[in-house]
């Protein structure tokens, strides 16, 4: 039975032992990315015309599974490329946050489109994680961009890849954007162990006092972790995992298999080195410095 066809009443045992709040990191089929970074294997992607409208209907299909739910919902969009320069996935944000039981909806994002489809959103649940890239746009276009995020009162983080030829331009950054705009740093994932010195560390915790977590994160194996439990990945076939990092599936979320299979479990990986999957640590501090901002990047004031 396709899940558009399945009866409210029927979804809703389905679901029912779904926890009072659910997380989710939804990641489709989309790949196509509009930059070309060279640290990147997305860059520069292109698309076939079938798997963009088969993103698009995933994509729909998804809207309308979390339309009927009644657990509180916070949704991450973590595509492999852009994803909004997609008009499903600009619509899709806007319509989830409306949902009165959407807690939150947010994308990671480039940045590089115009704004004013943002006066559609809803600011109180609307947010965006957004990546500086200084090789792509420059620095007061991409401030300007931030500044207008501000000015309409969106809910935003901002960040770069810690790069060492980008280590002036972060501070820059830094520079340019009101203190009250969150700054995040992530390690270079193909760095050598003497990648960063001790001093270049100390900078970039100036900026991020979390990159240590980036840059060297604490063996996970066998760690508390919020996924599985109240944080789950789901792809655009509706198959859920504990997060992005754990191959094993708990199931679907159209015939709500997944739902049964729920619970606190340790990690299975030995190291978690993305901030999307060691944020939901229980035994770190992000559940206490992030509270409420976990998927969009945002620590708590």
């Amino acid at each position: 039975m396709d899940a558009l066809q399945i009866p409210a009443s029927l979804l809703a045992a389905l679901t029912e032992g779904l926890p009072s709040a659910l997380s989710l990191l939804y990641r489709g089929k989309l790949s196509s990315c509009n930059y070309d970074c060279d640290y990147c294997p997305f860059a520069k992607t292109r698309d076939s015309r079938t798997t963009l409208q088969r993103d698009a209907a995933d994509l729909a299909r998804f809207v309308d599974w979390a339309a009927r739910q009644t657990t509180t919902l916070s949704i991450l969009f973590t595509p492999w490329g852009e994803g909004l320069v997609r008009k499903h996935y600009r619509d899709a944000m806007i319509a989830l946050g409306h949902l009165p039981h959407v807690r939150r909806v947010a994308i990671q994002t480039n940045l590089c489109i115009g704004t004013r489809w943002l006066d559609r959103v809803d600011t109180r649940s609307f947010a965006l994680w957004c990546t500086y890239h200084p090789s792509q746009v420059s620095l007061r276009a991409f401030v300007d961009r931030c500044l207008e995020l501000r000015r309409r009162e969106i809910r935003f983080s901002v960040g770069m890849v810690a790069l060492r030829d980008s280590f002036d331009e972060i501070e820059r950054l830094r520079a340019a954007l009101p203190a009250d705009v969150p700054m995040w740093l992530n390690a270079y994932d193909q760095r050598t162990v003497d990648y960063y010195d001790a001093n270049d560390t100390a900078r970039l915790t100036a900026i991020d006092p979390h990159f240590g977590y980036s840059l060297a994160p604490p063996p996970s194996l066998d760690a508390p972790c919020a996924t599985g439990e109240s944080v789950l990945s789901v792809d655009g076939d509706g198959d859920v995992r504990r997060c992005h990092f754990v191959a094993e599936p708990l199931g679907n979320l159209y015939d709500g298999s997944f739902a049964a299979r729920l619970g606190p479990k340790p990690c299975p990986n030995m190291i978690c080195d993305c901030f999307i999957g060691y944020v939901h640590r229980k035994d770190l501090p992000f559940a206490r410095d992030y509270a409420g901002g976990q998927l969009e990047r945002v620590p708590a004031r």
